[in-house]
């Protein structure tokens, strides 16, 4: 039995949330539990325990007691209709959950003091854009279950084929997706109550400034993208914008951090393409120092060696840029807390760093 064409929001398969109150709701929730083969998670007693022992953090609560708060929880509150239900249509999934404020609220309990509540509630209301979704699947997952945001934009064009599965944690049962759908799910999957904007065509000249401003301007830019006319678009436009803009290359644990928010006159790439010409034209001297560039931005002598062979063997024995899962997930990581670090006040600088794991394990007697 095909998924009713209802519940195919936009022209592709998104997440429902759904609740029992809502008459609409309801029959929705009607027809989706005829679907055959549906897979019901309802442990919502689970959750309701986790919300009474986080609104009781100085009680010792038995197993006992919190299995008696928790059906005197339901004498009070219908038990159907009580929270929300999650309707996933890729994988035939409905599941029971807190209503949000509860949900986010125990969700990030254990983010607590490690970032403040203040500085939570604050994320809640940036808006974060990835285009790349290489490292860039992993900033945005790690952005996600730290709930560092409000509105996530995600832009690439590209879909999963089976040499991505080096670094792009999923499954073999997406190959072929868009790997902005594939990001979309999972961090639909983690939280429900994410707003998640894609841009399926990549970021693109037409809809750079959709991506940048529509729904209110980006308060930060991360660029993972391959394309070196994006690279500097995008920079350009961040910079006109006064965004601040963020990327790791997963090599050597390098990440580059430009201020365009503190100071509008920096120029992009920290001065590295200044040689190439006046920025507004670097774009149209891409194709006559596309190489030259490139080493530029990566700063080719601080690369790490296995690094520098890898460019060398581009075209004949590799097609592209190598990139390992450590690297790119720890890189996905940096960038999620830099993130944070930047949108929360505590980084004010622009600059480049390594966190180079070899250079640590070599320094070891």
């Amino acid at each position: 039995m095909p998924i009713p064409e209802q519940f195919d929001l936009n022209g592709q398969i998104n997440h429902l949330i759904l609740n029992n109150r809502n008459e609409e709701d309801t029959s929705k929730l009607i027809q989706i539990r005829k679907l055959p083969n549906l897979r019901v998670v309802d442990q919502i007693d689970l959750q309701v325990k986790e919300l009474i022992k986080l609104n009781n953090p100085t009680a010792k609560l038995s197993d006992g007691a919190l299995e008696f708060m928790s059906v005197d929880f339901f004498r009070t509150h219908s038990r159907e209709v009580y929270g929300n239900w999650v309707f996933y249509p890729w994988n035939r999934s409905l599941v029971h959950v807190l209503p949000k404020e509860d949900f986010v609220k125990v969700r990030t309990i254990r983010n607590r003091y490690k970032i403040t509540e203040e500085e939570q509630q604050a994320m809640s209301e940036r808006k974060i854009g990835v285009v790349g979704l290489s490292v860039g699947q992993s900033v945005a997952t790690c952005l996600a279950m730290e709930r560092s945001f409000g509105e996530l934009r995600i832009a690439d064009f590209d879909t999963l084929e089976l040499a991505n599965m080096n670094r792009i944690r999923t499954s073999v049962t997406n190959l072929g997706l868009p790997k902005t759908q594939i990001v979309t799910r999972e961090i639909a999957e983690i939280d429900p109550y994410l707003k998640v904007t894609v841009f399926n065509e990549g970021l693109t000249d037409e809809n750079m400034s959709q991506f940048f401003s529509e729904g209110g301007r980006l308060d930060l830019f991360i660029e993972e993208c391959d394309s070196l006319e994006m690279k500097i678009k995008s920079r350009i436009k961040a910079k006109a914008l006064g965004i601040p803009v963020l990327m790791d290359t997963s090599d050597r644990g390098m990440i580059d951090i430009e201020r365009f928010d503190l100071d509008s006159r920096r120029p992009i790439f920290h001065g590295m393409l200044s040689k190439f010409g006046e920025e507004e034209a670097l774009p149209s001297v891409i194709e006559k120092y596309r190489s030259e560039m490139m080493m530029s931005i990566l700063d080719f002598d601080n690369l790490s060696p296995s690094a520098k062979l890898s460019i060398g063997e581009i075209g004949k024995t590799i097609t592209t840029w190598p990139q390992l899962a450590s690297s790119v997930i720890m890189g996905g990581a940096m960038a999620a807390y830099f993130s944070r670090q930047i949108l929360s006040g505590h980084i004010k600088e622009s600059g480049r760093v390594y966190v180079d794991l070899d250079g640590f394990f070599n320094s070891v007697s």
